[in-house]
């Protein structure tokens, strides 16, 4: 038997949470429910559940400030949020798990499953989640990668462009190296779009700081800082030329 508790600030969603746990995973008990940061703090004082489902916006605070008050904190995490396009970024940029409100059956299910296995978010990656959080239309300075191994943080000034290979991308940094991640390079471009890559061909991905010159010959590509060449697609041509002129304006 697992033990949870439940820090939610609506009561609906609680008792919806509450309800599928207890129907749908009857291996996890639930020891308390708190509704607020300082209520948060006091059933964590008196218990460490295995699973802390926890709310990111509360009434107080944040569930950040929960943690912060138990940096020590042993419990699994699984992180709820609102439908929100700023938050799900947020997760996605420190590659932390997360539940929607309202909840899916299958994804929290999917959830509790991962949070029976996983490794607990560090600092780094918190802190990456909490400052894209609180600045969703600000540049982050970092981004988690999942690679098969392990959870890689980079800065995002450091990605020169990313590769598609599969389903998979490949990430080249101006150091020389290149990281393997997990996920489609779809993913990637719409996930930094925002934030000064450009998605110049179906295969490739590139940080606009780091292009010399578009060549327009040879069916058009890119001249990177780098001394590399990127191709660019028929269809996407002018696109660049649009992007890189008001670059330069």
């Amino acid at each position: 038997m697992l033990t949870a508790i439940i820090v939610e600030d609506l009561m609906d969603a609680m008792q919806l949470l509450k309800s599928d746990i207890e129907i749908n995973h009857p291996e996890i008990k639930i020891i308390d429910t708190a509704k607020s940061v300082v209520e948060a703090a006091k059933a964590l004082r008196n218990n460490e559940p295995d699973i802390l489902f926890l709310d990111i916006m509360l009434g107080d605070g944040t569930g950040f400030d929960v943690l912060e008050i138990f940096p020590d904190l042993k419990s699994k995490i699984i992180f709820v949020t609102a439908s929100d396009e700023f938050a799900i970024k947020a997760f996605k940029f420190a590659a932390i798990d997360y539940v929607l409100k309202p909840y899916a059956k299958e994804e929290l299910s999917k959830a509790i499953g991962k949070a029976k296995l996983q490794i607990q978010p560090n600092k780094e990656r918190l802190d990456i989640l909490k400052q894209t959080l609180n600045a969703p239309d600000k540049k982050p300075d970092k981004i988690s990668l999942h690679t098969l191994e392990k959870i890689i943080i980079v800065n995002l000034d450091d990605i020169i462009r990313c590769e598609s290979d599969s389903n998979n991308t490949m990430f080249h940094l101006q150091d020389g190296k290149k990281i393997f991640v997990t996920k489609t390079l779809k993913y990637f471009a719409d996930l930094l779009k925002q934030f000064g890559f450009l998605r110049v061909h179906q295969s490739h991905l590139v940080n606009l700081q780091c292009i010399s010159a578009f060549i327009k010959t040879d069916g058009g590509y890119l001249m990177l800082k780098n001394g590399k060449n990127v191709p660019v697609s028929v269809r996407k041509k002018s696109e660049v030329i649009e992007v890189l002129d008001q670059m330069h304006r």
